[in-house]
């Protein structure tokens, strides 16, 4: 399997491109930005050829800068996007693209399928939204949009090391308690990306939208209680708060769960619960993050 990797040097990429080199029958192109800008569609068609399966983790990811800059956001998300999906249709490569919760409103009470309409409430949920339909328009039959949120890992800023990192410098935090999601650690959807890839190769996974989140879920003050927890600490120093304390540039949803009935219609699992891959996230982002 030939693979490349976009963004390869944020959060997610880089553990892509970790997990992918531990397998001597796979070899990997790692493309950080300054190797290749994916807003330049020459780089990009002269990139594709000689590749498998590219996954795009390259993104704009300032979700409240987007609300200013919602044309320079939709400039990553959404054209260059355009014209990563018509280079891999030339080439014929399959084609992963990252994707959000945010493509949806966020008022729901049940988890999200992978078929539910979207309907984005801000400005990078409408960018990240104009690079999947383009992604689906270009890739009918090896196009594949996997869905995440909420993600932390060890090589880029996150929830989890935030709260770790706060939690040697003050006494107590306030989080809110009134948005819901699914916290997932970069690690498994590496590998969960893999499995996919290799699924769609294979010709056991057909191409459309899947979501790459943990299974259960938790609110923001319930992951920092957790990650209180986990480390050793008081759980009781996170103290429970509510968003219009915290108002933001960029309105988030209140409900992000999503459902993963995709991964088993394929045969391939779904992801662990989130207290579980917290549990083996911890340890290495405790070390990574000072305090």
């Amino acid at each position: 399997m030939r693979v490349l990797v976009t963004g390869a040097g944020g959060m997610l990429g880089r553990d892509l491109v970790t997990l992918l080199a531990t397998d001597p029958a796979t070899s990997v192109t790692e493309a950080q930005r300054a190797a290749l800008d994916i807003t330049d569609p020459a780089a990009v068609r002269a990139a594709v050829p000689g590749h498998d399966v590219v996954v795009n983790a390259a993104a704009w990811t300032d979700v409240d800068g987007a609300e200013s800059r919602e044309s320079d956001a939709t400039a990553l998300n959404g054209t260059a996007v355009a014209g990563l999906a018509t280079a891999c249709a030339a080439s014929g490569a399959r084609l992963i693209q990252l994707s959000t919760d945010y493509v949806f409103r966020g008022d729901s009470a049940r988890p999200y399928p992978e078929d539910a309409p979207t309907d984005p409430i801000n400005a990078y949920g409408r960018s990240k939204l104009a690079g999947e339909l383009a992604v689906l328009r270009a890739l009918p039959e090896t196009g594949y949009v996997v869905r995440t949120a909420w993600l932390y890992g060890a090589h880029g800023r996150n929830f989890v090391t935030t709260m770790l990192r706060l939690s040697g410098q003050r006494e107590t935090v306030e989080v809110v308690d009134d948005q819901r999601g699914q916290p997932t650690w970069s690690v498994a959807l590496a590998g969960q990306l893999v499995a996919l890839a290799r699924a769609a190769l294979a010709g056991r996974a057909p191409a459309g939208v899947y979501h790459g989140t943990a299974s259960g879920q938790t609110t923001w003050y319930g992951l920092a209680r957790a990650v209180f927890a986990g480390a050793g600490l008081d759980p009781d120093r996170v103290r429970p708060t509510t968003s219009d304390r915290y108002p933001r540039p960029a309105p988030r949803p209140a409900y992000s769960v999503l459902g993963h009935g995709r991964w088993a219609a394929v045969g391939l699992a779904p992801q662990p619960a989130w207290e579980e891959q917290l549990a083996a996230a911890l340890p290495v982002l405790t070390a990574a993050t000072p305090r």
